[in-house]
């Protein structure tokens, strides 16, 4: 089954039906199993990066008229990428879950910085089973994801001196 035939209307993809007799006998010449298919993403799908620089607004940098430089910013928007629809919070824990889950930071429990962390709805810094971030819908598709720098959208008692145990960016990895 090549890639671009994999149902992905669900996720996780669904699993591939056995075919054929199964045995428990390996010499057993009736016995078939199809080759083994890596889950890749389909064939044109695009390479994704998401960057997320903290204090820095729309009138910060070069591109947007500020007087940071970034001239490779500047190519890009000149070549027609904007995005100017980022809606941010006041603090960089809730908008780094807003931006890595694409939705609202209290829907995945992120209304404050995850020291502030409460038991309150929308405060307890625990994204719920049903909000897959950005990067677990990537890999349920094939792709392999990472996260770079700064990671503060873990709660407070899933992090260690070695380093964060769960991240938004990186579903079910572990240090």
């Amino acid at each position: 089954m090549s890639t671009d035939a994999i149902a992905r209307a669900v996720l996780p993809v669904p699993d591939r039906p056995l075919g054929g007799l199964t045995t428990f006998d390996a010499k057993d010449p009736e016995t078939r199993y199809a080759p083994i298919v890596p889950l890749r993403p389909p064939a044109g799908a695009p390479n994704v990066l998401l960057v997320l620089i903290d204090d820095a607004g729309f009138g910060s940098s070069s591109a947007f008229g500020g007087a940071c430089a970034t001239p490779n910013a500047e190519r890009l928007a000149a070549g027609g990428l904007k995005y100017t629809r980022m809606h941010t919070t006041a603090l960089c824990s809730p908008t780094r879950a807003a931006l890595l889950s694409g939705r609202n930071h209290h829907t995945v429990g992120m209304g404050g910085i995850t020291e502030a962390a409460t038991s309150a709805p929308g405060q307890t810094s625990v994204r719920p089973n049903t909000c897959a971030p950005l990067a677990e819908t990537l890999k349920l598709n094939g792709y392999s994801t990472a996260q770079f720098g700064k990671c503060h959208e873990v709660p407070v008692w899933e992090t260690s001196p070695d380093g964060a145990v769960r991240s938004l960016a990186e579903p079910g990895w572990r240090l």
